[in-house]
């Protein structure tokens, strides 16, 4: 597929979805979305579910690198609603994230268009519901974003372009998990795991073609193995990153990360299974598809796959495969622009330790020591109005220390500019899943045991990979590095949703005293108000 073919595809499928285009350099797309509750039978059982424009899961938003979004969301929900765009770096522009902190709610019968651009930005991602406890009912759906022409991308046009949305799920509805989690219970275990939203899914190819899978893990907990019958995997792109492109079986994704890989039908033709279960519990659910070559006329056989036989250290070791590819472009030219990030040196430490603790009699999760708690006011809102009373900046401290876990509305200053180094330790028995709204960074390290500063002579300051989302596995720490140069305020949280609603997460504030719209954008005109800053103007 030539690349004047692969625009009018971009163009032609954009045009399919219904999609407004208003021509220019960097083109505006129009959409409107109406959430609502609907009724779906998903593991053989109906339940309510969260419906985008009817569609479970929502629709899928395609875009190429900055194209701006204008997407007008309609909540008929019967609670406050917001979508997040997971992995989408917002430049200069937190206004547009969608999480509790930088936004009010949608409430019922209400709308709000979000207005954000794809900035040098490409690859695979996803949006859903951060509010309460909605991403467990649906609402989630793919982003992807494609090159411009003018940047080549170090692979051939796919054939075909797959989308897999895989997750754990709950028969349980979404307030009565909230309730449980109100309660002091964690999340109970699920009880399935979904691709796109169902138990049986077929994608199908032409024998000799090479097909593009993207694989998002859209679920509330649970890593995954994902693996193809018969079939290698060549990874190509992780969050946004091109990867040196190595060959695998099976591919662990865990809470909140995407990755995407071209598969080539050079088997016989016959029908083949497509797994993804799940990883690091007792008892293994499994998801099944079925890949189908166009003249096939054998129906899936055999046994399926085998999921990895090892478990953390076989996963951690698969980790630290994955390499930046230094020969590719990204979606603009020179991504780190003049520096290259394993030759600076960070201008501050940050050591975060997740815990699980008992406050009041009932269960938070907190990182050093402190469970977010939300506040009525956007800290954004009061950030930009100087609402006092809504957030203080020495309620969460840089490094662990001891004492009672505590509650706070907790926000960590950083100066625009900085070179953080951020160490997530692990010392439960749990693996855990790290996301950063407005940022990538470099994963340059994963270790076991206890983080200290001689484990950096580990790290890979070569060509570690950057994404948005990081696992770290049980009693072990992940070290990453962070350029912070997109001012804003940023949720840095579980992406495992449970820990995140009962606390594990918090703010930085990312901050020059120098307002600037070089810096940063000025509240939008149709910025929502609520808590203290209604009565406040724009």
């Amino acid at each position: 597929m030539g690349k004047a073919v692969m625009l009018q595809w971009v163009i032609g499928l954009l045009a399919l979805l219904g999609v407004s285009q208003v021509d220019a350099e960097d083109p505006y797309f129009y959409y409107t979305w109406t959430v609502t509750y609907g009724t779906r039978s998903i593991l053989r059982v109906p339940q309510q579910v969260i419906l985008i424009n009817d569609q479970f899961p929502g629709p899928k938003l395609e875009v190429v690198t900055n194209n701006n979004i204008l997407l007008n969301l309609i909540n008929k929900l019967d609670q406050p609603f917001l979508l997040t765009w997971n992995g989408i770096k917002q430049r200069k522009n937190s206004w547009q994230d969608g999480v509790l902190g930088t936004n009010c709610p949608i409430p019922p019968n209400s709308n709000y268009t979000y207005k954000f651009q794809a900035k040098d930005q490409i690859g695979s991602y996803t949006y859903f519901p951060s509010t309460l406890l909605h991403k467990a009912a649906g609402g989630f759906g793919a982003l992807n974003i494609y090159h411009r022409s003018v940047i080549p991308i170090p692979y051939g046009y796919p054939d075909g372009d797959f989308t897999l949305l895989i997750g754990d799920w709950y028969k349980t509805s979404h307030k009565t998990l909230q309730q449980s989690l109100d309660s002091g219970k964690p999340l109970p275990f699920p009880d399935g795991v979904l691709i796109n939203g169902q138990t049986q899914s077929t994608f199908s190819g032409e024998q000799g073609k090479t097909y593009m899978f993207r694989i998002s893990n859209v679920g509330l907990s649970t890593s995954f193995n994902f693996r193809i019958q018969g079939h290698t995997m060549k990874l190509v792109e992780v969050e946004g990153s091109h990867v040196v492109q190595n060959l695998y079986d099976s591919l662990d994704v865990h809470v909140g990360q995407s990755l995407a890989v071209l598969v080539t039908l050079n088997q016989p033709p016959k029908d083949y299974y497509i797994v993804a279960s799940t990883r690091f519990l007792r008892t293994v659910l499994t998801a099944t598809a079925m890949l189908h070559y166009a003249n096939s006329q054998t129906p899936v056989s055999g046994p399926l796959p085998a999921a990895p036989a090892f478990q953390f250290h076989w996963s951690m070791q698969q980790a630290r495969t994955y390499r930046w590819n230094l020969t590719s472009n990204a979606a603009r030219p020179n991504p780190q622009g003049s520096f290259h990030y394993g030759k600076i040196t960070p201008t501050k430490t940050i050591v975060l330790a997740n815990s699980a603790s008992f406050i009041n009699g009932k269960l938070r999760y907190t990182v050093n020591g402190v469970s977010y708690v939300n506040s009525d006011t956007p800290l954004k809102l009061a950030d930009y109005f100087n609402i006092p009373g809504v957030f203080t900046m020495d309620s969460i401290r840089g490094l662990p220390s001891g004492g009672a876990a505590t509650v706070a509305t907790s926000v960590m200053p950083v100066s625009l500019h900085d070179f953080l180094e951020v160490v997530f330790q692990n010392n439960e028995n749990t693996p855990q899943s790290w996301h950063l709204d407005g940022y990538d960074f470099w994963v340059v390290g994963f270790g076991s045991g206890q983080w200290n500063p001689h484990k950096r002579k580990t790290y890979n300051l070569v060509d570690a990979l950057t994404r948005h989302t990081t696992q770290v596995y049980p009693n072990s720490w992940t070290a990453v590095l962070i350029s912070m140069d997109n001012q804003g305020m940023w949720n840095l949280r579980s992406a495992a949703w449970g820990r995140q609603y009962l606390g594990q997460q918090f703010y930085l504030r990312v901050f020059d005293p120098v307002r600037s719209l070089t810096n940063e954008y000025d509240t939008p005109s149709n910025v929502l108000l609520c808590g203290k800053a209604v009565g406040f103007h724009p």
